[in-house]
């Protein structure tokens, strides 16, 4: 059931017309299937998941004509990674769907299609319980509140009563002039309680820095997610 549909034939390329247009049209259908798993409850553009669904054919295309050839694999294997280095870089889900796609067009390339649908379907499953589950979403309420105010104003005791009632934690993370010194930009990691009360917590801020510009906005961990 597991076994290659293709032939055992190691040096020469076999292949009769049912069994390249059923590797055709099982590469077509994994891309598919990846594609929409990709998407699901994801950001995306049209471009990426049009390779994607594509992907899988062309690495079966591939794979079938060097099949048993461990020199030109090698070789296409390299070229695989020039075409990966040469894109621009993307973030940890989509280089594992693009991992995803081609594994599929390896598997079917060789022949093994039971095999690479069942692979598909157990990740595919996979990749949605853990997008429904929201696995891996942390739970944090860390934020940077960004506080412009006098110069004048003491920072470092003036909002500890606000931040002690509406946070768990706070420190300051930066302070620098603005408005050729006559005013101070002071930047604030807070962890916040209640986010229903953001609002309260703002016009609280705003009483003290004369309302003069607040902002609020979670910490960025980086610019890649990897």
């Amino acid at each position: 059931m597991l076994s290659s549909i293709l032939p055992s034939s190691t040096n020469t390329l076999s292949v009769s017309l049912p069994v390249l247009l059923t590797t055709i049209f099982a590469s077509l259908l994994a891309g598919f299937v990846i594609a929409k798993i990709h998407m699901y409850r994801n950001h995306y553009s049209k471009n990426f998941v049009f390779t994607i669904a594509l992907l899988p054919v062309l690495v079966s295309a591939v794979i079938m004509v060097v099949n048993g050839n461990l020199g030109a694999g090698i070789t296409v294997a390299g070229a695989f990674t020039l075409v990966r280095f040469r894109s621009a870089p993307g973030n940890a889900r989509e280089i594992t769907t693009i991992f995803f796609s081609m594994a599929s067009g390896l598997a079917i390339g060789m022949g093994y299609v039971v095999y690479a649908f069942i692979f598909v379907i157990i990740v595919s499953l996979a990749m949605l319980a853990y997008t429904q589950m929201k696995f891996g979403e942390t739970a944090s309420t860390q934020k940077q509140v960004k506080i412009t105010l006098p110069e004048y104003t003491d920072y470092n005791s003036e909002f500890n009563p606000i931040f002690a009632e509406f946070t768990n934690g706070y420190k300051i993370e930066q302070v620098k002039t603005t408005n050729l010194g006559s005013l101070l930009e002071v930047t604030f990691s807070i962890t916040e309680k209640d986010s229903a009360q953001q609002k309260i917590f703002l016009d609280k801020l705003r009483e003290v820095n004369g309302n003069l510009p607040i902002t609020i906005q979670h910490n960025k961990l980086g610019l890649n997610d990897l």
